[in-house]
């Protein structure tokens, strides 16, 4: 089973602001990149089919600490954790670093839905094909 999920990330130009470093709202990009990693990784996706429905991971909450500046073209760490596991959602932990060095720390809690097109929004419980790879751990 799954505990962690570890990735890199090269800051691109893009990503940072007009003092030269990551703008703070490119966490939260690099989180959600992450997740989609992580997900295929286990073989599915943030948007796949499953008993002929279409089935989304929308937010429930997002949050981030930052500890130091990245800057252009620094390669980041990306550590992906579980931390909670619902019946119907999961909690993400993010851990960033540079060569060792702490610069942020983030959250993401998820909730498994049915997000058929022209239908409302349903929680369902996450299914067992996905729930099985993923064990939590604090």
């Amino acid at each position: 089973m799954h505990t962690a999920y570890q990735t890199k990330r090269k800051i691109e130009f893009a990503d940072t602001d007009m003092a030269g470093i990551v703008h703070f709202t490119r966490f939260f990009v690099f989180m959600e990149s992450a997740e989609h990693e992580f997900l295929r990784s286990l073989g599915t996706s943030v948007a796949t089919e499953w008993e002929g429905n279409k089935i989304g991971w929308p937010r429930l909450a997002a949050s981030c600490e930052y500890l130091s500046p990245l800057r252009f073209e620094d390669e980041v760490d990306i550590c992906l954790w579980v931390s909670k596991k619902g019946a119907k959602s999961l909690t993400y932990q993010f851990h960033f670093t540079r060569q060792g060095e702490d610069i942020a720390r983030g959250q993401l809690t998820t909730v498994c839905c049915i997000t058929n097109p022209g239908e409302k929004l349903r929680a369902i419980p996450i299914p067992d094909f996905i729930a099985d790879q993923i064990h939590a751990s604090s």
